[in-house]
């Protein structure tokens, strides 16, 4: 619910919030690659990427070494994402806090393995 709030807060869509919060987890990636995190075909991810250009939260470059490929990377941090997600990330801030260095350990751990975990399932889904 709150990333169907805050995307629709900076004029845009759940799906587009989520690339962009891949991209700026994981870099800049090729059109391919972001289809494939998100589970998009080509088509649907090059709406995505056109939508996300148009509101100039990211861009297209060629890729070094490989002239024939591009890349798509955040144009940095949007003050209007930041303005949105602000209030969230301050109450995760302060519940993580309450946690121990040890304990928040565990908690990361939990959650990287858990994203690989949802990832394999879904690749598995997809090649069914």
């Amino acid at each position: 619910m709150h990333a169907q709030t805050s995307a629709k807060a900076c004029d845009l869509n759940a799906s587009d919030l989520y690339a962009l919060n891949i991209l700026e987890l994981t870099g800049p990636m090729t059109p391919g690659e972001l289809g494939s995190r998100t589970g998009l075909t080509t088509g649907p991810t090059t709406r995505l990427i056109d939508r996300l250009e148009e509101h100039e939260y990211v861009r297209r470059t060629p890729a070094p070494g490989d002239r024939r490929k591009i890349l798509v990377e955040p144009t940095g941090r949007p003050a209007q994402l930041d303005r949105v997600m602000a209030p969230a990330r301050r109450k995760l801030g302060e519940l993580l806090a309450g946690y121990s260095d040890k304990e928040r350990a565990v908690l990361f751990d939990y959650f990287n393995r858990a994203a690989d975990a949802y990832q394999e399932a879904a690749a598995q889904v997809r090649d069914a």
